[in-house]
């Protein structure tokens, strides 16, 4: 066989394979950090959201309606991804700075979880300064459950959230599932309806927190003046 007799040819086939590797690997990296195998987020009508099932984490667990959430004051509501990921502490600990000025507009702040595992979400109110209720059927995180597998790790906007994270101080751990995506609502009371719905794209895909504010804003609250604080 020619090959075997001039060790050139070998060694230009096995330089063309490399380069053929490097090549796909190359395009397969650059078609990680595009969006174009992201899955599309389907936005959730307000019908949807009234009829998810949510509970109370006391020992007693009381399930309601998530619609009583935002029902006569509207709501701020964080879809947790996992409460003992380090992005997600940001994130809530982002909106938790907003709680003053949510306050003042009337406005709660509330978030969802999808399990209850150990300490998790105790672990997690040091960073969010509202209620936390349970949504086992995860609905908050349709109606197209998204997920973020392994890929999330070659995608060079989550390396920088990754970095911006800890460059602020915060740790977590690796307790829960954490491949569903998550999600920020502003939701108006009554039939006003979603004033904001900021989904998760990639690990540490942070809500705007001056959107979310400003979102706030323009709830139109149905508790009469001599209710208010």
């Amino acid at each position: 066989m020619s090959f075997l007799q001039d060790p050139s040819v070998f060694t230009m086939g096995m330089w063309s394979i490399g380069a053929g590797a490097l090549g796909a690997a190359a395009l397969a990296l650059f078609l990680a950090n595009t969006d174009m195998f992201l899955s599309k987020p389907k936005k959730a009508a307000l019908e949807y959201l009234e009829d998810i099932d949510l509970k109370t984490l006391e020992k007693e667990p009381r399930t309601f309606k998530a619609k009583e959430l935002w029902e006569k004051s509207g709501a701020v509501i964080m879809a947790v991804r996992r409460p003992g990921c380090f992005l997600c502490r940001e994130e809530a600990m982002d909106l938790s700075s907003l709680k003053p000025k949510l306050d003042d507009l009337g406005v709660p702040l509330y978030a969802v979880v999808k399990e209850k595992v150990g300490t998790e979400v105790k672990d997690f109110q040091p960073y969010f300064k509202g209620d936390i209720f349970l949504d086992e059927k995860k609905k908050f995180y349709g109606p197209q459950r998204r997920k973020m597998m392994f890929m999330g790790f070659v995608r060079l906007g989550v390396w920088y959230n990754f970095f911006r994270a800890w460059n602020g101080g915060f740790s977590g751990n690796l307790e829960g599932e954490g491949f569903i995506l998550g999600g920020v609502f502003v939701v108006g009371p009554g039939k006003q309806g979603i004033l904001l719905e900021h989904r998760e794209k990639e690990f540490g895909d942070k809500v705007n927190p001056l959107s979310v504010l400003e979102a706030a804003k323009k709830i139109k609250s149905q508790v009469p003046a001599s209710e208010k604080k």
